[in-house]
């Protein structure tokens, strides 16, 4: 019925960057929040950043002034743009789409940053 689609990870080098896009179905798109987050193995998931239907972002201090969340309403798309990445950045990344009493996953995209 409902599935979130993330594209854009890959490998690349520390200080490269990359872009990454979520795309979400037009019924649940416009009045939620969308966010994006990360998980190594081993380790929780936690927040990279997240952004209101109103344009409110918000970041995981890690990545506070090197990522940029952006959300384009007419293409019902979550974008991650990530510059200056660290090998710490390595993770599958996964976007969600929250409102209450519910959150929605995508399936996730590798993100690789070699030293």
């Amino acid at each position: 019925q409902v599935q979130l689609v993330e594209s854009g990870g890959g490998l690349v080098q520390a200080g490269g960057s990359l872009r990454l896009s979520c795309a979400a179905p037009g019924s649940i798109f416009s009045m939620y929040t969308m966010g994006w987050y990360r998980q190594a193995p081993g380790k929780q998931r936690e927040l990279v950043a997240k952004i209101t239907s109103g344009s409110s972002a918000t970041y995981a201090g890690s990545v506070k002034g090197r990522f940029t969340i952006s959300r384009d309403n007419a293409k019902n798309t979550v974008n991650l743009q990530m510059n200056s990445l660290k090998p710490e950045d390595t993770d599958v990344y996964y976007c969600d789409a929250e409102k209450i009493g519910l959150t929605l996953w995508g399936q996730g995209t590798q993100v690789t940053v070699s030293s």
